[in-house]
């Protein structure tokens, strides 16, 4: 059933909203993806709360012109599909690129990162990065090597207190 020019025009704004509030997005070609394979990548997009949007190439263009960016979709192969990070930065570009290690289909034309344009070279290179969670879980555990090495120098003291005691009891037993 083909699209009325009111359903196009409510899902070229949805779009544009998103990729207006979006931290990073990412321009991938998913045709030839079966249906499942289609669904294992949305369970991932959802699991890292990440939005995963599949239109048509003038829809995209359309929706990027109302944001400022004039890309000629033409040169997209395939059907474009755009996947947004709400929260995380990095994530969009780690889930394309690990779904596509496995499905050779699919290939990344680019995106954006806060509101700038990017080329696949540069999705690629974010995709390598670390996620935010790691990188704050680093960041806690760099915080909280002092203070384990403190409490680990008090307890060597402790340690070696019994241990002195107790030579002294075997000594005179």
């Amino acid at each position: 059933m083909a699209k009325t020019r009111q359903t196009k025009e409510q899902a070229i704004q949805e779009l544009a909203e998103g990729l207006k509030t979006a931290k990073s997005a990412v321009f991938a070609n998913f045709q030839g993806l079966k249906v499942k394979e289609s669904e294992e990548l949305r369970n991932m997009c959802r699991a890292q709360n990440v939005t995963y949007v599949a239109t048509k190439k003038t829809l995209l263009k359309r929706a990027l012109k109302e944001i400022g960016f004039d890309v000629d979709t033409k040169v997209f192969e395939g059907s474009p599909a755009v996947v947004l990070g709400l929260q995380d930065e990095v994530a969009p570009a780690q889930i394309v690129a690990k779904f596509a290690k496995s499905h050779e289909i699919v290939h990344m034309f680019g995106g954006m990162l806060e509101g700038q344009a990017i080329d696949s070279t540069k999705v690629t290179e974010l995709s390598k990065l670390p996620s935010k969670d790691e990188l704050l879980a680093k960041m806690v555990g760099s915080l909280n090597a002092p203070i384990s090495g403190f409490v680990n120098v008090l307890a060597g003291n402790l340690r070696g207190l019994v241990s002195v005691l107790n030579n002294i009891k075997d000594a005179k037993a």
